[in-house]
Formats: structure tokens, C-alpha cells, sequence
């Protein structure tokens, strides 16, 4: 547990010392700007309905007793997870209409709720259930403070991203380095390696959005990178629908 306090302290500190940067306003020109459907950007709009299924996916299997939870709170961080992929889905679509920096918050203020969620999911399942419920509040409250702050120094002039990618960053780092020094209580906890296979491939295809659009001449890498990081999802859905306890709680 002192590596995650260590790690949690560096990421506070390069938050507020690390110097500020703006969004680039070349962040909001994707490669596919095709109108259809009456609908702006349809496809970078219209591919953000996989969050929308795989986060009431994710609901339902909770909802209807078909998750393994040891003790009953612990579905809280996972039912914030998916509810976190819902908004998201709505706050990316919403986006995606009208791409700039206002937009771009309802579709960042979400995904930082998913981020919290997963992150105080597997606090619970690895490490501490009490630490893991505690830590969910608090949590969610610094990323959507990354956020605000974020837009609050945009519209200000100066504008300041960076806490809100320490956040993201802090986010991977710590569930990948609980995946690797803390083995799950229940089975099915390597799993969670599949999250970050598709997440590695959403930022791959992110970063190659008019190549990939390009190579095909169907669909950008912007579009896929909405399905992949859906799928990151889905892969947290199959792990709770099919995972047992593997040994006693620790608290």
C-alpha cells in the first residue's frame, strides 16, 4: 500500500508543479467530418453507443445478482464504473456534434468517473474493501475537480490540461500496478489486463485517426477508438458475470 500513497503523492505534487498547457485547439479537427443521418460528424458521434450498451450491460449484470461480490458494498465502485461509461457515451456523442473546448467537458467529466470507478473497483478487490468504498468519494470528487479546473483556466485564457492527464495517467498506472503486486480475491482477476489492451489500442488509434480513415476510407481511427475503448468495458462486464471468490476478504 505505500507504493500507492508514494504514487498518489508524486501525481498531486506534478499536478500543481508540472507548467501549465493549454488544450490545442487542433485537438477538435478530427479527419471525419461527413455529415449524415442529419447528423454532424456522424460516425465519431454514432460509434460512442457502445458505452451506451456495455455500461447498462454491466448495470444489468449487477442489478440481477449475476456479479460475484463477497459482500454486498462492494458493487459500488463497479455500478459507478458503468454508470460513468452511460454519461460517457452521452457526454462524447454530445461532443462530438460540435467539437471545441466547452463541449469537450461533458465528454472529459464523465470518463473521469469511469476512471475513479475502476480504480476503487479493484482498491476493493485486491487490497482493502473498507479503503477502496472509503477512497470512491473523494476520488471522484478530485477528478471532476481536474475538469472544472481545467475548463475554469480555459475560459480564463491561460488554460491548464495537465491535471486532468496526470489524472488519466494516474488512473492506468494504478490499476495495472495492483493488477501486477496484488493478485485479486476473486478469479478472473487477470481480466482487467484486457482493459488495458483495449485501452492501449483506443489511444493507438486515437493518435492515427486520419491514417487509419485513409487506409480504409470507411471509418477514422477516432470512430474505432470509441468501439475499442467500449470493449474495455465489456471486458469488465465478462470478468464480473463469470468470476468467483478465489479465497477469504481481507477486512
Amino acid at each position: 500500500m505505500y507504493w500507492f500513497v508514494g504514487l498518489t503523492i508524486l501525481a498531486l505534487l506534478a499536478a500543481f508543479l508540472l507548467p501549465a498547457v493549454k488544450q490545442p485547439l487542433d485537438y477538435h479537427d478530427f479527419a471525419d467530418h461527413r455529415h449524415s443521418h442529419g447528423v454532424d460528424n456522424f460516425l465519431d458521434v454514432v460509434s460512442n453507443v457502445g458505452f451506451l450498451v456495455f455500461g447498462a450491460l454491466g448495470l444489468f449484470i449487477i442489478g440481477k445478482g449475476r456479479a460475484c461480490f463477497e459482500r454486498p458494498a462492494e458493487r459500488w465502485p463497479y455500478v459507478t464504473f458503468f454508470i460513468g461509461l452511460l454519461l460517457t457515451a452521452l457526454g462524447s456523442g454530445y461532443y462530438h456534434l460540435d467539437p471545441n473546448n466547452e463541449t469537450l467537458f461533458w465528454d472529459r467529466l464523465p470518463m473521469t468517473i469511469a476512471f475513479m470507478g475502476l480504480v476503487s473497483a479493484q482498491i476493493v478487490d485486491r487490497i482493502s474493501v473498507r479503503a477502496g468504498l472509503v477512497l470512491l468519494p473523494p476520488a471522484l470528487l478530485i477528478g471532476a475537480a481536474s475538469v472544472i479546473y481545467w475548463l475554469v483556466t480555459e475560459r480564463l485564457g491561460a488554460g491548464n490540461v495537465i491535471p486532468y492527464g496526470i489524472l488519466q495517467a494516474y488512473s492506468v498506472l494504478v490499476v495495472l500496478l495492483l493488477a501486477i503486486l496484488n493478485p485479486s480475491r476473486y478469479t478472473r482477476g487477470s481480466d482487467i489486463y484486457w482493459v488495458f489492451a483495449w485501452y492501449a489500442l483506443a489511444k493507438v488509434l486515437e493518435t492515427f485517426d486520419g491514417e487509419v480513415l485513409a487506409l480504409n476510407e470507411m471509418v477514422s481511427g477516432h470512430s474505432l477508438k470509441h468501439v475499442a475503448a467500449a470493449f474495455a468495458g465489456f471486458s469488465v462486464c465478462r470478468m464480473l458475470s463469470k468470476r468467483t471468490i478465489r479465497e477469504t476478504g481481507r477486512d
